[in-house]
């Protein structure tokens, strides 16, 4: 990190401007949802590991999606615990660059991941005789790990660019973990460059994919609307309601943090924006799946079964 004529060695995160009673109620309150979203992904995880009727491409990128949101969670809050704790903390530059590179790798690998799952689901009901053809295992294995590697690339195309700058003051990065564009405020050189490029990788992981989703969904509407039976069709509306959830929760709140233009909204608008984004997606994502999805509900209950009898 010496080479980078970087004068700072650390940063001081300013997070929640507020009393500290209300800091303790949110510690309490964002411990609670970080435990909820550590529990409910990890359900996920070990309702598709131990049932073999959830072996299905669906569920084997719905686990990747747990993975992701797992780790998209370890990686900011704690760090945002411990500073409602004690604000004066800081974060070392190193910890800093390593911590926004992760969250950006866990983002785009999201944003790819649920394109993924989009046309799993757009095959399953529109060309549901081709489905085993088209959706084999070395294709799910493809998909899913060219989604993690294309989202590991991007991040790290942000963290090469942002390296080379110098932060020479002040400390306080106004926000609660390192986001990419409190970090670049604070750099004493052009960031033009930079902020282009955080734009132009929001609108190729966000917006482009976006309305992929929204074009498949459309053909998956069309087609349920043809299927005859009323079963058939209502378990078709549940499972994509869940998918259609999680992306309007995911890419509504990035798309607005990071496509719209910086003056329509303010910087402490966008601030709580991402503290929705990052805190309370991961934990919604296993809720709205396993609450809509009957699948995952049996799962439940056969596994608990299991372990009465057992």
């Amino acid at each position: 990190m010496g080479g980078n004529q970087t004068s700072i060695t650390e940063f001081h995160l300013l997070g929640f401007p507020i009393d500290p009673r209300i800091q303790m109620l949110l510690f309490g309150l964002f411990s609670l949802f970080y435990i909820f979203t550590l529990l409910g992904n990890g359900t996920i995880l070990g309702l598709i590991s131990l049932d073999s009727r959830l072996h299905t491409p669906m569920y084997f990128f719905l686990s990747h999606l747990a993975v992701v949101d797992i780790a998209y969670a370890c990686n900011t809050v704690p760090q945002m615990l411990v500073n409602l704790l004690h604000p004066a903390k800081s974060i070392s530059f190193a910890g800093c660059m390593t911590q926004m590179f992760l969250f950006l790798s866990f983002a785009h690998t999201e944003c790819l991941l649920l394109v993924v799952m989009s046309y799993d689901r757009y095959v399953a009901i529109c060309h549901p005789l081709r489905y085993s053809v088209i959706m084999t295992w070395r294709a799910c294995i493809t998909l899913a790990l060219t989604s993690w590697i294309l989202g590991v690339l991007l991040a790290l195309v942000h963290l090469v660019l942002l390296l080379p700058l110098s932060f020479c003051g002040p400390q306080k990065l106004n926000h609660f973990f390192c986001e990419i564009m409190a970090v670049l405020k604070l750099a004493c050189a052009d960031t033009h460059i930079n902020e282009a490029m955080v734009l132009a990788g929001a609108v190729s992981v966000l917006v482009g994919p976006f309305f992929s989703i929204v074009i498949s969904y459309v053909h998956i509407l069309c087609a349920i609307l043809k299927i005859q039976s009323g079963e058939g069709r209502q378990k078709a509306f549940s499972i994509c309601f869940s998918h259609l959830c999680v992306v309007g929760l995911f890419y509504g709140t990035a798309i607005i943090t990071y496509v719209e233009p910086q003056y329509e909204s303010p910087k402490e608008q966008k601030k709580y924006l991402l503290l929705f984004h990052s805190l309370f997606n991961p934990m919604f994502n296993p809720l709205i799946y396993s609450l809509r999805n009957k699948e995952v509900q049996g799962a439940l209950k056969r596994v608990l079964e299991k372990e009465r009898t057992s």
